[in-house]
């Protein structure tokens, strides 16, 4: 059978096969029939990033929810990890994030998580794929009503300021944040302001088309001389939903995922957050991270591409902090899958 789930969900051309209307529309209604087969409630909540495909595929997922007597929620744009952290919260069977992550805009993709906000299993990612390979090909389209929720986007910057209100800045800190048009660009600004921080946005004007246009995380190079310009402290690109980040320090130095898990390796052992010896990231981190990791008496631990095999080996050796080169990081304490901001 044709392998329609890669490591982060579905991606394809919108409109193109697995990504046309009935495709989508059969994933909708073989996640509600798997939901009731598992016993738990037929009811999802629905996220998507800034790109124009994003409408008409939601309105597909909500058609086929609904054909499979399913009940669905639209949060609308919002960065991926702040549905798998509504899906938890407000106890939705399943989070489905319409987004291709760092891709063009003439791309998107599905991902889901579960109850718990952990992505789907492989076994059930095989089942939907078997769904979506035999499903017909002439769905007719319904103007399936859409609920929205839009305003649940604001519980998730709460929590997001709330992990951080026993800081005390010493001074105001000035950052200068790439939303890379994509569902940062409502949410990222929001964060840091409210942590009092000096805010200077950039790539925050979404129009459907833009998402990651020389912007973002695959062009840092652009927030780096930003950053330098504007005299700022710190610079943080993201994809396109948010969940990943690329940093630059005030000398206009980029740094990966690599330096970040360094970086955050050393801060949570010395305060003590730290609850196993071993950091997990994957075959693409390099010796530098293992070997500075082992001079804080730390061990690297590699899984395969994936955020999602990073999350597996973390539940494993109960480790606390993983991520990926990419810049993608889990801080499993506060959210079981990667989140830039």
């Amino acid at each position: 059978m044709e392998k329609l789930f890669g490591t982060d969900g579905i991606r394809a051309v919108a409109g193109q096969s697995p990504l046309d209307y009935s495709s989508v529309y059969a994933l909708g209604k073989a996640l509600i029939a798997l939901l009731k087969e598992g016993g738990f409630k037929p009811r999802v909540i629905i996220g998507r990033d800034t790109r124009e495909s994003g409408e008409w595929l939601e309105q597909a997922l909500f058609q086929g929810v609904n054909e499979g007597q399913g009940e669905a929620v639209s949060v609308g744009i919002i960065p991926t990890s702040a549905v798998s952290f509504l899906a938890k919260k407000y106890s939705f069977s399943a989070g489905i994030v319409i987004s291709a992550s760092h891709n063009s805009y003439q791309d998107n993709g599905i991902k889901i998580f579960s109850s718990q906000g952990i992505k789907i299993s492989d076994a059930w990612e095989s089942k939907l794929e078997k769904a979506i390979i035999e499903a017909p090909s002439n769905v007719k389209r319904e103007n399936t009503r859409i609920t929205p929720q839009s305003s649940l986007g604001q519980d998730y910057v709460d929590f997001l300021k709330s992990r951080f209100s026993h800081v005390n800045l010493k001074r105001k800190i000035k950052v200068v944040l790439d939303c890379s048009n994509g569902a940062s660009s409502l949410f990222a600004s929001q964060v840091f302001l409210g942590l009092g921080s000096e805010v200077i946005a950039m790539g925050n004007t979404p129009d459907g088309k833009n998402i990651n246009a020389n912007c973002g995380s695959l062009y840092p190079q652009n927030l780096a001389r930003k950053v330098v310009e504007s005299k700022a402290d710190i610079g943080v690109a993201y994809d396109g939903d948010a969940d990943r980040a690329i940093w630059v320090d005030e000398k206009g130095r980029i740094l990966n995922g690599d330096h970040t898990l360094f970086v955050l390796s050393r801060f949570m052992k010395e305060k003590g957050r730290l609850k196993s010896d071993y950091v997990i990231a994957t075959a693409m981190s390099n010796m530098g991270l293992e070997k500075a990791l082992e001079k804080l008496d730390l061990k690297l631990l590699r899984t395969q591409v994936g955020d999602k095999y990073v999350l597996e080996e973390m539940m494993k050796l109960k480790a606390n902090l993983g991520g990926e080169q990419s810049g993608h990081t889990i801080f499993l304490d506060d959210c079981p899958t990667g989140d830039g901001i």
